[in-house]
């Protein structure tokens, strides 16, 4: 597709260089302006959500591990309509905006922008515009933040840079003739659509591999490699183990460490993936001013963190560093691949959940190294362990390297999805003369949001110790 405009205007701006001849470019607050609905007196108790994957959505439909319990003084929200162009105060730069399809009650981090002439305004233009990377990275140099995460697509994630209405009111937006914004609204709804779709059957496809690792590991670490003889168990949450396999308790075969943090040590995550990660370069601020609240970690120790055990954030190190108080660093007289996999099957099954209340919506509060050691564990004897474990090692392998190629497809999909969009809104290509077909609008599910709640529970993590 190279349909473009005869003419263009050149434009200063950060994020877009030029604009057709006949558009304009107008400061946000010509186009929009903030309602100031309070929820005071009540008028409703239905809560709306923003979130950079899920976009505006009532609050007991939110994904993930993170987030706050709702106020329960109801009067302490602000009011949002259907049809407002929500934008998150403190993470828009990391794409926290959209427009709401329903009335509610919102954060007062909210900004609920509806436009001044709806009669020259679709407020969905805008919603693709506050979606777009580059246009959230242009606002960078507005906010006052503390702290900002890259991930490897280089998107931000769980941005603290509140930005003030008075800043966001002077950004200059492009004002195509309202015609011309429905008809880029309904050829992006299309194409967006187009390539969601494609987008979700990926996704399936990951769920299913994920599921079947999931569904590996429980079996494999309950019932051994060979068909044997099975006995009841003292395990509740166990019914039957092979006859030669011994229970105990954790704190006889776990250690937990308390090591001093080396020189130069690097932060280290113990991510709801089941992997220890880096922050390394992907960290462009300060989660803490000094080491001293940190524990030091050493190649091969075992990492389990304590507010996120149910999620699966267990895993055996391959780095030295620090890491957070909330995560127990651990040695293991048995195999720690093994217990590693049993614990996983723990958090696969719920059994963390089932037995632990969070101090945090979605978590499991594990920070009691008394409450970890008491945990009962059935095991072979230790060579055994290790044949399980080389075993499931093999499925995992296999199965994260077909989840890998799958997640490069939608990564690829994403960036044309972001292409078309940047193209479109800014002006690049011509949408006037393309027969665009009526169709239903697909949106894509959130998937998984660990990097966001990694970076996110760091700062919580080191209040909650």
């Amino acid at each position: 597709m190279n349909n473009k405009y005869k003419y263009y205007l050149d434009i200063n701006e950060r994020w877009i260089k030029n604009i057709p001849s006949h558009w304009k470019m107008i400061r946000l607050k010509r186009i929009l302006q903030i309602r100031k609905e309070k929820n005071n007196p009540i008028v409703t108790n239905f809560i709306l959500s923003l979130t950079a994957n899920q976009g505006v959505i009532p609050l007991n439909q939110k994904e993930g591990a993170g987030g706050n319990k709702p106020k329960e003084d109801l009067t302490k929200y602000s009011i949002a309509r259907k049809d407002d162009l929500l934008v998150n105060c403190m993470n828009v730069v990391a794409g926290s905006a959209g427009v709401s399809k329903w009335d509610g009650a919102i954060s007062p981090v909210y900004y609920a922008l509806y436009p001044r002439d709806s009669e020259s305004c679709n407020i969905w233009y805008y919603h693709y515009i506050f979606r777009l990377l580059t246009f959230q990275r242009s606002l960078l140099g507005l906010g006052k933040g503390i702290l900002m995460h890259e991930s490897s697509t280089g998107k931000l994630n769980t941005v603290r840079m509140r930005i003030s209405m008075d800043y966001l009111n002077n950004v200059n937006l492009p004002v195509p003739p309202r015609d011309e914004q429905d008809r880029i609204v309904k050829y992006l709804n299309w194409q967006v659509s187009l390539i969601n779709k494609l987008i979700i059957a990926k996704h399936r496809e990951i769920k299913a591999l994920k599921e079947y690792k999931e569904v590996s590991i429980s079996y494999y670490v309950t019932h051994g490699l060979h068909k044997t003889e099975m006995r009841k168990t003292e395990v509740y949450w166990l019914d039957k183990v092979p006859v030669s396999w011994k229970e105990t308790k954790l704190q006889h075969i776990l250690t937990k460490e308390k090591r001093i943090v080396p020189e130069n040590a690097e932060l280290l995550i113990c991510s709801n993936s089941g992997e220890v990660k880096k922050r390394g370069n992907s960290k462009l601020g300060l989660v803490a001013s000094s080491n001293d609240i940190y524990q030091g970690v050493n190649i091969g120790d075992l990492l389990i963190h304590g507010m996120d055990t149910w999620h699966g954030a267990i895993a055996i190190s391959d780095f030295d560093g620090m890491c957070t108080p909330v995560v127990h660093v651990c040695t293991c007289s048995q195999s720690k691949r093994f217990v590693v996999y049993y614990l996983k099957m723990m958090a696969y099954t719920k059994v963390f959940k089932a037995i632990s209340n969070g101090v945090r919506q979605n978590t499991s509060d594990f920070r009691s190294w008394d409450k970890v050691a008491n945990l009962l564990i059935a095991f072979p004897d230790i060579q055994e362990q290790e044949e399980i474990a080389d075993y499931i090692d093999n499925i995992v392998d296999a199965t994260d390297a077909m989840i890998n190629n799958y997640s490069k497809q939608i990564e690829a999909l994403h960036d044309m999805k972001n292409r078309i969009i940047s193209d479109v809104v800014t002006g690049q290509i011509d949408v006037s003369n393309i027969d665009i077909p009526d169709c239903e609008y697909v949106e894509v599910d959130s998937t998984d949001d660990e990097v966001d709640l990694e970076a996110e529970e760091e700062i919580e993590e080191i209040e909650e110790v």
